[in-house]
């Protein structure tokens, strides 16, 4: 039986490098882009200093205290391009328009909506522009000593066909992205578009 798994505020940095993430999405520099399920936001603040010098970014994630930090951040490096939004994915995201966005990333996030995934599709493909583009990066569901125990891990298949039954297509499969583990690397990254 599948128990719900929830990881408030936790950080995926000690074992994911947030370039070798950014660099899979070819960013021009002047994109919107959605950090959804955000954690302590250092994917948010990598895409800001470094791939996104003309382009916005929203930080999202349910956990109070990572948006509280966040916005911290925020004041404290008089960031101007960087939106802190608290709220649950599988719900209407305030502030944030019909086809605003040009890319998604939910990182180590996916797993944890799995009872209500259809609700987390349908308000991604909502936020994200014509020619925008959703891309999950999640845990292989496969034994390591990272990420949640095995029967909460979705492998990428079963993600394809939960995004292509609500009309969005994949463009790109990685499957080998991550931390080393025995036998290879411990994530896949799967993107998808509109149909």
């Amino acid at each position: 039986m599948y128990m719900e798994h929830k990881h408030h505020g936790k950080s995926s940095a000690s074992f994911l490098n947030a370039d070798e993430i950014l660099n899979e999405l070819n960013f021009k520099g002047n994109e919107t882009f959605m950090d959804a399920g955000c954690g302590d936001g250092y994917i948010a603040i990598k895409a800001i200093d470094s791939y996104l010098p003309d382009g916005n970014v929203y930080a999202v994630d349910s956990y109070n205290e990572s948006i509280k930090n966040l916005n911290d951040y925020k004041k404290e490096n008089n960031i101007e391009n960087l939106v802190n939004i608290e709220a649950d994915l599988s719900k209407e995201i305030p502030d944030v328009e019909d086809a605003s966005v040009d890319v998604v990333l939910m990182l180590n996030v996916f797993h944890g909506f799995r009872d209500n995934c259809d609700d987390v599709i349908l308000e991604l493909k909502r936020i994200i522009k014509d020619d925008g583009k959703i891309a999950i990066m999640d845990f292989k569901p496969v034994e390591m000593q990272i990420g949640p125990p095995l029967d909460v891990k979705i492998p990428s298949s079963i993600v394809e066909e939960q995004f292509n039954s609500h009309g969005l297509k994949k463009v790109y499969l990685n499957e080998e992205i991550g931390a080393e583990i025995p036998g290879g690397k411990s994530h896949y990254m799967i993107i998808f578009e509109k149909e």
